[in-house]
């Protein structure tokens, strides 16, 4: 059995259970992560609105409007929205279903959260 793909993009949290996993902590490096892989299924893409400082999910959101809009959208099983921000988790759950991205929001979901070093 394969492995799911999954991306989370977000500044400080990580999955508490340890599920394998491609992290990026900036938009810059979460646009990167999604140009890595562009051509394959992501089984579960996790975003965070607030990714530090002036920093947002804005310009992830940007480049899944952008394939969607060109009839290229990314094939991902779901989008699950974990910010903390409510007022900024429904405006990117609004913009990624008017593309028909799958997205499920689950804000405080307790699959991710602040991990200690061991």
């Amino acid at each position: 059995m394969l492995t799911p793909l999954v991306l989370l993009i977000d500044d400080l949290r990580s999955f508490t259970d340890g599920r394998p996993a491609h992290v990026a902590r900036t938009s810059t490096d979460g646009v990167a992560l999604l140009g890595r892989h562009r051509e394959h299924r992501v089984d579960e893409l996790w975003l965070d609105h607030d990714l530090g400082g002036d920093d947002t999910i804005w310009p992830v959101v940007e480049v899944l409007e952008h394939a969607a809009f060109d009839g290229r959208p990314f094939d991902v099983g779901v989008v699950v929205i974990h910010s903390a921000n409510p007022a900024g988790a429904a405006k990117m759950a609004q913009a990624l279903r008017r593309w028909d991205y799958p997205v499920r929001v689950a804000s405080g979901d307790p699959a991710v959260g602040y991990r200690h070093a061991d």
